[in-house]
């Protein structure tokens, strides 16, 4: 028996001397040196007691060395659980207290402010900064490459990402072997990706879209990727001449498209853009095909499910379309409430089906059985429709998702923030139309008559308890939030109310 998922990423390619990873001005890292880093990483897992199935928990900046703690946890047996870098201790707590890790990987800087977190759940915590310092790298550094790779089969776990609902508790979605190697191998073969590509990956490797579609596509392609910590515009610009491909959330587009340096004849060699995480403004769409005369690759996919949609390699990629879904993947469109599947045109919510589709919610299973059908689709709450020639449109989210840069906020956690503060009556949190972050995250807020609230005093004290990419853009003071006649606040009117408010327009 195998490692499912290692043996296929990096086993066939162990011996390699060719460049995986290639940090501008900084370090390269071969497929041979990637696999005997995942090797001390794997040695030093288990010297510290992790044992196959147990959960490593990971909250450090973007770095080579964080994916050869990824690749070395996959090769130890372990779970990998890769944490929002923003997130706060706050946050954080609940994250371990719910996974339960072996170990607690942090970086450096942050090290005395989670190790109460950690030791409160029996985690051990060791470091690892963006530089290769740490506690952990120094038990790599000493540690052995030669490992004997820990047999998995297609269904143990390889992954576990938290995602939220607008109600209740985090929900971890449990992803195995096959999940993710299914989904990037389909991918790979979709998208054209071979070891004469270049990517370039400037998208944090804690999300679905950096480290399970960018980087084990890569991997499974033989291809290289030059390697950023962060998106700088004018960075990638000057590397692009190199790439043959990039991926991205439609921010990074938007900014793309207002730095002058960004012509035709840089983006000349290019025969790929892949868009994702969060809805491509057609408007941009055109800006690009405009520039460059390329087409922007729009797909759908989601913590649980990894891909499920793309718009065609070889053909028309329709702009405000996520495209078709993806071989192996079954979708369809029901009525929320009923499951009956509706007709071609009608919009409902989206359910799939495959090989990609989750093993289910972490410790949930009350949770897990509310989100299938019970024929095995899975619901996305997603809101959707099939046009007549197959396309698939999103026109919406059910229970409120906001996704603002790429990242999910769930308007729940920052309402109940807000409502706790001095001088609130209740809240919405909403998102509306945003030209670089896709939605811009927008809090409602009704005083209690207490005190004369700004929209300083909502937003200080929200930067202590929330990362910032939650945080509300703007604070909307209004005398009372509109309600149906069952009482529920009604999100769609205030979308519609302040729809063009980061446009100038309104508000």
């Amino acid at each position: 028996m195998t490692n499912h998922l290692y043996d296929r990423l990096l086993g066939d390619r162990a011996g390699s001397n060719r460049t995986f990873i290639d940090v501008p001005g900084g370090q390269t890292v071969s497929f041979a040196e990637l696999h005997a880093q995942a090797g001390q990483v794997a040695n030093a897992l288990v010297a510290m007691g992790v044992e196959p199935g147990d959960r490593v928990a990971v909250q450090v900046e973007k770095s080579p060395e964080a994916i050869a703690l990824y690749l070395g946890t996959v090769r130890a047996g372990a779970i990998f659980l890769p944490l929002n870098t923003a997130y706060t201790p706050s946050e954080v707590d609940y994250f371990i207290g719910n996974a339960e890790p072996r170990v607690f990987v942090a970086d450096p800087a942050r090290a005395e402010a989670l190790r109460s977190v950690a030791s409160s759940h029996d985690a051990r915590l060791e470091t690892q900064g963006g530089d290769g310092s740490g506690t952990l790298w120094q038990a790599v550094g000493a540690a052995g490459a030669e490992f004997d790779t820990v047999a998995r089969g297609a269904d143990d776990l390889a992954a576990i990402l938290y995602t939220s609902g607008t109600t209740g508790r985090s929900k971890g979605a449990m992803l195995s072997h096959d999940n993710l190697l299914s989904n990037s191998e389909m991918l790979r073969d979709y998208w054209h990706f071979t070891e004469d590509d270049v990517l370039l990956h400037a998208l944090p490797i804690y999300h679905t879209h950096g480290l399970f579609v960018a980087t084990n596509i890569s991997l499974l392609a033989g291809a290289s990727l030059i390697f950023f910590a962060k998106f700088d515009p004018d960075a990638l610009i000057a590397a692009m001449p190199r790439a043959t491909a990039m991926m991205g959330v439609p921010t990074f587009y938007t900014r793309l498209l207002s730095t002058p340096g960004f012509t035709k004849e840089v983006a000349g060699g290019m025969r790929l853009f892949i868009s994702g995480s969060a809805p491509l403004l057609a408007e941009t769409h055109r800006q690009f095909s405009d520039r460059t005369g390329h087409a922007i690759l729009e797909r759908y996919g989601m913590t649980e499910t990894n891909m499920n949609t793309s718009n065609p390699y070889d053909g028309d990629r329709r702009a405000g379309t996520v495209g078709f879904p993806l071989p192996g993947v079954e979708l369809r469109i029901a009525d929320p409430e009923t499951g009956r599947v509706l007709e071609q045109g009608e919009i409902g919510v989206i359910e799939v089906k495959g090989a990609n589709v989750f093993q289910g919610y972490w410790r949930m299973p009350e949770k897990t059985a509310e989100e299938f059908r019970a024929d095995g689709f899975f619901i996305t709450g997603d809101l959707g429709m099939v046009d007549d020639r197959g396309y698939v449109s999103i026109v919406g989210r059910g229970k409120d998702l906001v996704i603002s840069g790429g990242f999910n906020v769930y308007p729940k956690e920052i309402e109940a923030r807000i409502d706790d503060l001095p001088g609130v009556l209740e809240s919405a949190v909403i998102g509306v139309p945003h030209p670089d972050f896709g939605e811009g995250v927008t809090a409602v807020v009704v005083r209690d008559g207490s005190r004369d609230l700004t929209e300083a005093d909502i937003a200080g004290p929200l930067k202590e308890s929330v990362a910032a990419f939650k945080r509300p853009k703007r604070v909307i003071f209004v005398d009372e939030l509109p309600r149906n006649t069952m009482g529920k606040v009604q999100k769609n009117v205030l979308r519609d109310t302040y729809n063009d408010i980061y446009s100038g327009k309104a508000g």
